[in-house]
């Protein structure tokens, strides 16, 4: 069964609203694609500034991809007595990168600034993110969590080796530097 897996890279924000009166505003982010919703860290912004680099995943059936026309990010403000306060949100469109995701298996879309909707409907700030499509089967979606998780069996048990092999190799030059270097000041 081909299922369809979509990475959204959470970057920054920028010039965004600072919506509280007093003290620093602390962002989070809401992401809705279809029926999954997730909840970035917090961040302390220096005033209109957030910091996240954070990735969610969205896994669904290519039948769901189907269905689905956009995903909704949305930067809230921790309130002090309040859950959270509105900020303004950003709605992309994920008919092409599906599209093309499931044409040739991947695609990607490098960190790219989106404008910040506000409740008027004005823009104030910009949202960086990005976003990575890939079309995959049940096998091939088992090597690729593998790969995440660094279990991947394919890699070469000659690079620790290797690294072991460079620490002594290290020591002998800097040993050497340090001569050399006392030996010259010696001279002067």
């Amino acid at each position: 069964m081909k299922r369809g897996i979509l990475e959204v890279v959470l970057v920054d924000a920028h010039g965004i609203t600072h919506t509280n009166f007093i003290g620093r505003p602390v962002y989070y982010v809401l992401l809705k694609c279809g029926t999954k919703e997730y909840r970035s860290k917090m961040s302390k912004g220096a005033n209109d500034n957030a910091l996240w680099n954070q990735k969610f995943v969205f896994d669904f059936p290519m039948s769901e991809w189907k269905k689905l026309t956009n995903i909704k990010v949305r930067i809230m403000d921790k309130e002090l007595f309040k859950d959270g306060g509105f900020v303004g949100e950003t709605i992309i469109s994920l008919e092409g990168i599906i599209t093309e995701g499931r044409d040739r298996g991947y695609m990607e879309i490098k960190p790219a600034p989106y404008n910040v909707v506000l409740d008027d409907d004005t823009f104030k700030g910009e949202l960086k993110l990005g976003l990575r499509f890939i079309s995959t089967d049940k096998l091939q979606r088992k090597a690729w969590e593998l790969k995440i998780e660094g279990k991947n069996s394919e890699e070469p048990t000659i690079s620790p080796i290797l690294n072991l092999m460079k620490l002594p190799l290290l020591r002998f030059l800097l040993y050497c530097f340090r001569k050399t270097s006392k030996y010259q000041l010696k001279e002067s």
